[in-house]
């Protein structure tokens, strides 16, 4: 799919960037509240593995979802990475200054005849596990109709590889979908590695099809595992849920967050208290870090 060279400027900015950098990894939290140790622990081996490649790590703020945003979450995503010793690279990229560049991706798939409209609510889609294509080949119009806006999809061949079905690009609400943002995110800042929570994923199926049609290779991605207790069990959504500030009010300092959260990944025995850079030292080798692509 050719692009118009406006665009094909971002792709070239992303390709000279790997080039020059050779490993590019990022963190990308939403500022819905704080930090979980679910989050800081991928914060960490993403930053573990940047490290260990000898490349860079950068901080990118998905805040597209402007309803669950918190103000106040922003800064406080920024000072607790930092209380960690768990720096970036550059400044921050705030995805909501960039909503011009994502409507000009959809603008192009949308004229290129990529994209069709769906009026399919999530009752009418109750129990499929990838879009059947319901609205895939009639035309239920690109305005509002009955109050409402169709969400845009992009039409992904049904010999597709990946099996995502075919992916919404632009949500009803008139918000950019995560998955495009994501997508143009990588590319246009040669994102070559992108480390994640295994939660994250069943994402990459829609992912993939997204870098197929714009005729881009993806990044490597790499899934952490789960988050585990000191007796080795799963968290309860509660306990993961719960920021730095518990581990503040009883006194602890960030080594001891460091060396709780390396324990889990067992990096480090338990007990180990240890900065950052220090773990970095005993890690040394980026393929000892607990990841699966």
């Amino acid at each position: 799919m050719r692009c118009p060279n406006h665009l094909h400027l971002q792709l070239e900015q992303g390709r000279l960037l790997k080039e020059r950098s050779g490993y590019r990894g990022r963190f990308a939290p939403s500022p819905t509240g704080v930090l979980h140790f679910g989050n800081l622990q991928t914060a960490l081996l993403s930053w573990l593995q940047a490290r260990c490649s000898g490349g860079e790590w950068f901080l990118r703020i998905d805040d597209l979802d402007t309803p669950r945003n918190r103000p106040e979450s922003l800064l406080r995503i920024q000072s607790d990475l930092r209380w960690l010793g768990l720096h970036w690279d550059g400044p921050p990229v705030l995805q909501s200054s960039r909503s011009g560049i994502y409507s000009s991706w959809l603008s192009f798939l949308r004229c290129s005849g990529a994209l069709f409209a769906c009026r399919c609510s999530r009752r009418d889609l109750a129990g499929a596990s990838i879009y059947p294509g319901t609205c895939r080949a009639i035309d239920v119009g690109w305005g509002w109709q009955e109050q409402r806006l169709p969400s845009w999809r992009l039409r992904v061949p049904e010999l597709n590889p990946y099996g995502s079905g075919d992916v919404v690009v632009r949500r009803a609400d008139g918000y950019v979908a995560y998955q495009l943002a994501t997508v143009i995110d990588e590319l246009c800042f040669g994102i070559t590695d992108v480390v994640r929570g295994n939660d994250l994923r069943d994402a990459l199926p829609a992912q993939l099809s997204i870098y197929a049609a714009l005729g881009q290779s993806s990044p490597r991605f790499w899934h952490g595992p789960l988050l585990y207790d000191v007796e080795g069990q799963k968290l309860s959504k509660r306990e993961a849920s719960a920021g730095l500030d518990v581990a503040r009010s009883k006194g602890e300092d960030a080594a001891y967050v460091i060396g709780q959260l390396a324990a889990g990944l067992g990096l480090v025995p338990r007990g180990t208290r240890l900065s950052t850079e220090e773990l970095l030292s005993e890690v040394r080798d980026g393929s000892a870090l607990p990841l699966d692509s």
